[in-house]
């Protein structure tokens, strides 16, 4: 068997696990539900909705900001078997955050859980690496689309060069943007597997396709968010250089996390003004 590179788009390439055999019209043997329905049932727990709107938090960071602060409480009722839910709120809104789901697949596995558990709206705030300096770090991006460079997208949707958002719901957030005093960019992100292969030519290449940063859940999220028609919102919080600078991953006040949550009170407000109390409907 040769063990000769192979270049993307060859009839090689074609025939790897990765994009054969998918089907992606046919339903999964395994689901969420069967699987939260099991685990409430070892762990005793009653079947309880999630927070309508619910907050991934790949770092951490956010979480551990609000438990010291003790604004946090613990979901008792999650029965997922790889994370906790933390309950906290925002304004009058009661919002549910769960840390350290890092990279697509953990992503993508507990968005599966959150939304056939009542969750209605899904947003993702992940720290990400700059690859045009549109401005000095910290800031975020709103992503509206992501280059698939991961594995998760293939499982949800056909090959396609990038993973994008639903368009009506960034469009309707971008309106809003002057409504925010953070500092907050649109457009794309390149979402990888392997932050350690981050190589000159591939940052160079992502220039070329004017990316703004590199993180590694939002091609997945957005992928599953078109493939099972579920609101996903996705953010790249741009704090470092990749370590190519001194004193880098500097992120703000709290790790970043006071503006985090300044971000989910103006998404809050967002949602529950422009798309939850008008008569336009968002469809996903």
């Amino acid at each position: 068997m040769s063990n000769e590179p192979v270049e993307a788009g060859s009839a090689v390439f074609n025939g790897a696990p990765l994009v054969q055999n998918k089907h992606h019209e046919m339903p999964s043997v395994f689901s969420p539900q069967r699987l939260l329905e099991n685990a409430r049932r070892q762990k005793g727990l009653p079947a309880s909705p999630a927070p309508e709107i619910c907050v991934l938090d790949p770092d951490g960071d956010i979480v551990r900001h609000l438990l010291r602060k003790g604004e946090a409480t613990r979901d008792l009722s999650w029965a997922c078997y790889h994370t906790d839910l933390y309950r906290f709120s925002v304004g009058e809104a009661q919002l549910g955050i769960i840390g350290c789901a890092v990279g697509g697949p953990f992503a993508v596995l507990v968005a599966e859980q959150l939304f056939v558990s009542g969750c209605e709206l899904l947003v993702s705030i992940t720290s990400a690496g700059q690859i045009l300096p549109v401005r000095k770090p910290p800031y975020f991006v709103l992503i509206d689309k992501a280059l698939r460079d991961e594995g998760v997208s293939y499982h949800y949707l056909p090959p396609t060069k990038y993973a994008n958002a639903n368009a009506a719901l960034t469009d309707t957030f971008c309106t809003r943007l002057d409504d925010s005093s953070l500092r907050i960019e649109r457009g794309p992100v390149w979402t990888t597997d392997a932050p350690f292969r981050e190589t000159e030519s591939a940052i160079a290449h992502a220039r070329t396709e004017g990316i703004l940063a590199v993180e590694m859940e939002a091609a997945s999220l957005y992928a599953f968010a078109e493939a099972r028609q579920k609101p996903v919102l996705c953010f790249a919080h741009v704090t470092n250089q990749m370590g190519g600078v001194e004193s880098d991953f500097e992120k703000g006040e709290a790790d970043g996390s006071v503006d985090a949550v300044q971000l989910l009170a103006w998404v809050v407000k967002v949602w529950q003004e422009i798309i939850r109390g008008s008569d336009r409907v968002i469809t996903v």
